[in-house]
């Protein structure tokens, strides 16, 4: 009997997806569900699945008896069998070159069901072009939904990529160092998800955002290269690339500068592309910030085509154009991007477009259309000769514009050069554009309030020659801060961290954080960088993005075995849900009603 050292088990020698023409001849004992079945009235056909895929089984009542045969014939899809039998070629014309099984079959002599199953809820196998439940049925029935082989495909990828990470980071001396999963409220850009404590009454956990502070305090303890797959937690609002808890490949070093995190993370992507088929070639390319906002209103921008934004305010400027006077009036811009052929797009087209704006924040678009030596829009009118040569349009060409703010300007006109993009199917396939965006500035200003925040964390050391900035002009103060992006998607955040204790104090006063709540909230971090800490600095990347890019799903639901829905809601276990009173009082904690009274 032939049997495989990584897939035998007493009841079973091989999976039913390995097998192949070589192994024709041999006894095999097999395990799987029932993925479909034919009765030709004398011969009956299952089709077994496991995790490696597809094998046919051929059930004759000749060698295995009438009573096997018709148990066979009514076994239920999804039925759990174990049959031993011999594999066997196919003759020429009962080949299916559609499986990687399809040369062989497995004939059956003991058909055994050891778990009968009821009609599924949803279907696990369906036919070419058949569309699949809805996501709410599939979560529902996600152990069901699992069962898919392009699911199982995402989840057994997903397993490889992380081994990859790992042997690619203990081959760089990294040691895999876990931290708390119950930790201390630290405020870090997202809403804490809160734990309550039994033994301490009043008191409370949190589940950690990241384990940004536990890595440099691994840093300050002389560990010198750490790296985590970390569960994280953030109770924020969802979209399809989100998740309320999440996985991240975390890392942190000593004596390193950017240079360093760079070139690590640019190795480590090489191995997990290839270990998902793809090539990928390093070094990366850079944009600073700046140059990032400026050239396309995003801090992750997708390379991949150009309609790059350009500043058109010197062009409105002399105009009586009353949209961009009063915006430049206030400190404003009008910036546009230049179409090559959009004129091809329609009015309704058009109007989607500036509908995106002014979800965006902008007040409308203005739009320019070359159509030979014309232009045409509502600003035309507004514009000279020279005006109109400034533009550069060539023939057939649209021009879009916003007027305000830069923050407007960028949000708005980014939404419109994607969507863009799309509608004029200039996004090639299959090309990867991978991108550093550096030197992120150090704080940013929430327009309400005026109050400044940091743009990436608290702990984000300023770059070296802006730390004097902090104190004279610390919206000017760039952070050595870098993040990794692919294609429009970011991938990986970091940052060189603050090591100096009284530069952490610093930050903490600009940000608000004055010294008794810096104490009360990050004492122990201060402490530590009180007690001698190397210059230290990292970078954590999204696990689930990463895998859901290398899988080409369409939602990271599609990656993760068991996921929440949009409204953070497990549909399978049913979660969140009611706590028994008594057990609320354990725990020291009572439910308001909704008028806030307990």
């Amino acid at each position: 009997m032939t049997t495989n050292s990584t897939e035998a088990t007493t009841l079973r020698s091989r999976r039913c997806g390995s097998l192949r023409a070589a192994d024709a001849g041999t006894d095999v004992r097999l395990g799987g569900w029932v993925h479909g079945k034919r009765n030709l009235g004398g011969l009956v056909f299952l089709d077994l699945r496991d995790r490696d895929g597809i094998v046919q089984v051929s059930v004759d009542p000749a060698l295995v008896g009438e009573a096997v045969r018709d148990a066979a014939a009514a076994v239920g899809k999804e039925s759990v069998v174990l049959v031993e039998g011999e594999v066997v070629r196919r003759p020429p014309t009962g080949e299916n070159r559609d499986m990687a099984t399809g040369e062989i079959e497995v004939r059956a002599r003991s058909v055994r069901v050891v778990g009968p199953a009821v009609t599924p809820a949803i279907p696990v196998g369906r036919a070419k072009g058949e569309a699949l439940p809805s996501e709410e049925q599939r979560l529902r029935h996600r152990y069901l939904d699992l069962r898919r082989p392009e699911l199982q495909r995402n989840i057994i990828l997903r397993h490889r990529l992380m081994q990859t990470a790992r042997r690619y980071l203990a081959g760089e001396g990294y040691l895999e160092i876990e931290t708390p999963i119950l930790t201390k409220p630290t405020p870090e850009g997202a809403r804490d998800y809160i734990v309550p404590s039994r033994l301490h009454k009043g008191e409370f956990y949190a589940l950690p955002q990241s384990p940004q502070l536990y890595k440099q305090l691994l840093m300050v303890s002389g560990f010198d290269r750490y790296f985590q797959i970390a569960r994280c937690f953030r109770d924020e609002d969802l979209r399809a690339e989100r998740q309320p808890e999440f996985t991240q490949i975390d890392i942190e070093a000593s004596f390193v500068q950017q240079a360093d995190i760079v070139r690590l993370t640019e190795g480590l992507f090489v191995e997990l592309w290839r270990e998902g088929g793809h090539a990928i070639v390093a070094p990366f390319e850079h944009l600073t910030y700046a140059d990032a906002m400026e050239r396309y209103g995003s801090d992750r921008p997708d390379l991949r085509y150009g309609l790059e934004l350009f500043d058109a305010t010197a062009i409105f400027a002399a105009t009586e154009l009353g949209i961009a006077r009063s915006a430049i009036a206030t400190g404003g811009r009008v910036r546009g991007i230049r179409v090559p052929k959009g004129a091809s797009l329609s009015r309704k087209q058009v109007d989607e477009l500036e509908t995106l704006a002014k979800g965006a924040g902008a007040g409308g678009l203005l739009r320019l259309k070359r159509e030979g030596s014309e232009l045409s829009g509502p600003p035309a009118k507004f514009l000279d000769a020279g005006a109109r040569e400034r533009l550069a349009l060539a023939g057939g060409d649209l021009a879009l514009f916003a007027a305000g703010a830069d923050r407007v300007t960028s949000a708005a006109l980014d939404r419109v050069r994607q969507e863009t993009a799309r509608l004029l199917g200039i996004v090639p396939d299959g090309v990867l554009r991978f991108l550093w965006v550096t030197d992120f500035p150090m704080f940013g200003c929430d327009p309400a309030t005026g109050a400044l925040g940091p743009t990436h964390h608290p702990f984000t050391a300023p770059h070296p020659d802006d730390a004097p900035l902090l104190d004279t002009d610390p919206l000017r103060a760039r952070a050595q801060a870098y993040d990794v992006v692919l294609n429009g998607m970011e991938l990986g955040c970091g940052s060189i961290r603050i090591h100096d204790p009284e530069m952490q104090r610093r930050v903490f006063s600009h940000i608000g954080i004055d010294e008794e709540t810096a104490q009360r909230r990050f004492g122990f971090l201060l402490e530590g960088l009180r007690s001698g800490a190397p210059p230290h600095g990292g970078i954590a990347m999204g696990v689930d993005r990463i895998a859901m890019l290398l899988a080409g799903a369409g939602s990271l639901r599609d990656v993760i075995a068991f996921p929440k829905t949009t409204t953070a809601s497990a549909l399978f276990e049913g979660a969140p849900s009611p706590v028994p009173e008594a057990d609320l009082r354990t725990l020291h904690v009572r439910i308001a009603n909704g008028a806030g009274e307990e």
